[in-house]
């Protein structure tokens, strides 16, 4: 390959120049990873131990280079320990964000977006919100879609249930032992209860939203799931997808938000079916 240009005995090629802006861009996705917590402190430790080792291994200190190259040695073995929550969540965004996972490959196929009609009613989830928020009891209900989300509902109680109005308010009661913590929606089923979800690390959360919501943009971080948050303080209703989140929804727009993140239908085709 012809060189680009040359800087002293260096001589730059255009795959140089993708090798470092690939380095960068991953540099920087690991950066973003691991800011606001304390596995960047761990990280930024491991680092200063190995730039010490290739120092003293330079000096020619053989006690020295001995003992941190021992260390070094298991070094990725302890950095998969010690990083394995941020490996994991590393994983699932890239696993998220891949061509394979992506429901708009098959958006073509007529039968795929009838049997997504199909298999789940919104209207238990639009009542039972509106009373769970009539008396400001909290509820966190995600909605999963190419993302299964047996993680996250191994961490609950299976319950795998038709879905009913009824069902959800009882589970959500505030003296029922499974209202604290999320249930997983799986096709037409409540599939688990009292669910444990990441919570976010992002620094941009304002600080009137409280757990449930921070736990709700921590799974749409990392998944392609739709989750559905009622405030136990305030009684607003709001959806959550892909980090972002849509505060102070009324019945219609709660009804006209999901069928647009669940099904594809559009705003406008939601209104006139409503207003007819």
């Amino acid at each position: 390959m012809i060189p680009l240009f040359s800087i002293g005995f260096l001589e730059i090629e255009w795959l140089d120049i993708i090798d470092v802006l690939l380095v960068t861009v991953l540099l920087y996705q690991l950066y973003k990873l691991l800011t606001g917590s304390v596995a960047l402190k761990i990280f930024l430790g491991l680092l200063s131990i190995y730039l010490l080792y290739l120092v003293v291994k330079a000096a020619g200190m053989e006690l020295l280079t001995i003992i941190l190259g021992q260390f070094m040695g298991v070094g990725v073995l302890a950095a998969i320990i010690v990083f394995q929550p941020e490996i994991r969540r590393f994983l699932l965004m890239i696993g998220k964000t891949t061509a394979f996972n992506n429901e708009r490959l098959f958006k073509s196929f007529p039968w795929r977006r009838s049997e997504n009609v199909d298999k789940l009613s919104i209207t238990p989830f639009i009542e039972a919100a509106k009373s769970l928020a009539g008396k400001n009891t909290g509820a966190l209900i995600v909605f999963a879609r190419s993302s299964e989300l047996r993680y996250f509902a191994e961490s609950g109680d299976a319950i795998d249930a038709m879905v009913s109005k009824r069902l959800l308010i009882s589970i959500f009661n505030k003296n029922s032992p499974l209202h604290d913590g999320a249930v997983i929606i799986q096709g037409n089923r409540i599939k688990a209860a009292r669910c444990i979800l990441p919570v976010t690390e992002s620094n941009n959360v304002p600080a009137s939203m409280g757990l449930r919501h921070r736990a709700a943009i921590g799974l749409s971080e990392v998944t392609d799931s739709v989750v559905l948050v009622v405030s136990e303080e305030t009684g607003q209703i709001s959806l959550v997808r892909n980090g972002e989140v849509f505060r102070n929804l009324s019945a219609a727009d709660l009804r006209s938000k999901l069928n647009h993140f669940l099904f594809d239908i559009e705003p406008k085709v939601v209104e006139k079916v409503a207003a007819a």
